[in-house]
């Protein structure tokens, strides 16, 4: 491309962003009605806006506005799309008709909007409904209301978090992949085909419920939904060009796998599990007693490769929560979440970070994250820069609630907020933002489809 081309399409950019912060920045007022013509299973709106999808519905008046701007090339406007957040990408489909369709060519190519989405809090609310949940954006400091499919949100567990996709548990343990973005569903392997899992048949033959190896005939099967699941892990399979699925669970904290499209849960040996990783192409767990393992998933036969029965220093999640998580920089971190238990509710005290040092199989204290940011609980633990995300808080942790059997807890206050490491102060994300169930959790917002 000739220089003077090259600065034309700059200018080019330059204005158009201007107008795209201009149209983003209009606002109705709480009473109005955006009306658009076609919308994709999304169903994100804002929470100070109503919004109806009406199929051939005229624009209102910003399809007049855009009308005055510069009508850029349809890949030129999508290369700046690629640059938003997803809320902020949403929004701009809605501006006009051609605005719309270079939203959606860029939701249709794969891998083309790979813009790194700052982490929303996904809660559900009772006033918006069974299938209504919110996402709370930490970029806009706004919230959106989604429409998820069936079962309804409000009677599922939410066990995991990873890329974008949820994994929830439903009121008979079945589990399901959830992209609240999209609103693709996919079911995963009947808990059934777990190993340590049994079927109770009732007199036609039919599953009526289960129940694990522990538990005696006599024991209240209503327990099983909350006692199974514990964490669930979403990890990239690159031979597939899809996902696989490390679900923790009861008795005894075992592991087992799946792939989407798999038609059983696959058992991994050992137990007491409590963390894993997936790094170098391997998962790396971990247990409750310090001890860390290896598998290759990739291979006809799967072993567990010892790295170390228990690391020096180890430091027990007795009274709190233990995590691992990858730092940008390329070391393993684990953190040691301390709770307290005040007025017969949970709460964060303090957070107490390490680094998994392999060869010496020990750990070494950390002070402070610097110019790095953390997020964990029962969601992908993630640890970013804060150079790359300007809206979050440098050397902080921000945290979910990560109760054990949660829905025993249904009405208490959960555990939710960032958590100074330099101070030790906290503060609330948002006051009296969510409801108690189910459990709000961290999820990075993505528009890939999964092709199954």
């Amino acid at each position: 491309m000739g220089t003077c081309s090259l600065v034309r399409m700059m200018s080019l950019l330059q204005l158009d962003l201007r107008m795209l912060r201009m149209l983003l920045a209009l606002s109705p007022p709480p009473s109005s009605h955006w009306k658009f013509r076609k919308h994709p299973p999304l169903m994100l709106m804002e929470t100070e806006t109503v919004v109806e999808i009406l199929p051939e519905t005229p624009l209102m008046e910003t399809e007049t506005v855009v009308e005055t701007l510069l009508e850029l090339p349809l890949d030129v406007l999508m290369d700046i799309f690629s640059l938003l957040e997803l809320p902020d990408l949403i929004r701009a489909s809605f501006v006009c008709s051609f605005w719309r369709s270079a939203y959606s060519s860029l939701h249709n190519q794969l891998g083309q909007y790979k813009r790194p989405q700052t982490p929303c809090l996904l809660y559900a609310s009772e006033a918006d409904g069974e299938n209504g949940a919110c996402l709370y954006s930490l970029a806009k400091k706004r919230v959106y209301k989604l429409t998820l499919p069936d079962p309804p949100i409000r009677s599922r567990h939410l066990i995991g978090s990873s890329y974008g996709w949820l994994v929830t548990a439903d009121e008979k343990s079945e589990l399901h992949l959830l992209n609240p973005i999209t609103g693709q569903q996919i079911a995963l392997p009947s808990v059934i085909t777990i190993e340590q899992v049994e079927p109770i048949l009732d007199s036609a033959g039919a599953v009526n419920n289960y129940k694990m190896w522990d538990l005696e005939q006599d024991d209240d099967p209503n327990e099983f939904p909350d006692c199974l699941c514990i964490r669930a892990f979403v990890f990239p399979d690159p031979p597939t060009g899809s996902y696989i699925v490390v679900l923790i669970h009861n008795p005894e904290r075992y592991l087992s796998f799946a792939r989407v499209g798999d038609y059983k849960w696959t058992s991994l040996p050992g137990e007491n599990y409590e963390q894993c990783i997936h790094m170098d192409g391997l998962l790396y767990a971990f247990t409750e007693t310090g001890g860390v393992y290896t598998f290759d998933l990739t291979g006809p036969t799967i072993t567990r490769n010892i790295i170390a029965e228990e690391m020096e220093n180890y430091i027990s999640a007795t009274d709190g929560h233990m995590y691992v998580v990858q730092a940008p920089w390329g070391d393993m971190l684990q953190v040691c979440r301390d709770t307290e238990c005040t007025e017969g509710f949970t709460k964060t005290k303090k957070m107490m970070l390490y680094k998994t040092d392999m060869a010496a199989k020990e750990l070494v204290e950390m002070h402070g994250l610097h110019d790095h940011v953390l997020f964990l609980g029962r969601s992908q633990l993630q640890c970013l820069s804060a150079e790359e995300y300007p809206q979050l808080k440098t050397n902080c942790v921000y945290f979910t609630d990560d109760m054990t059997y949660i829905s025993k807890y249904k009405n208490d206050d959960r555990d939710i907020g960032i958590l100074n490491l330099e101070n030790g102060s906290r503060e609330e994300i948002v006051p009296q933002l969510w409801c108690n169930w189910p459990n709000p959790i961290w999820i990075t917002p993505n528009l890939m489809r999964m092709n199954m």
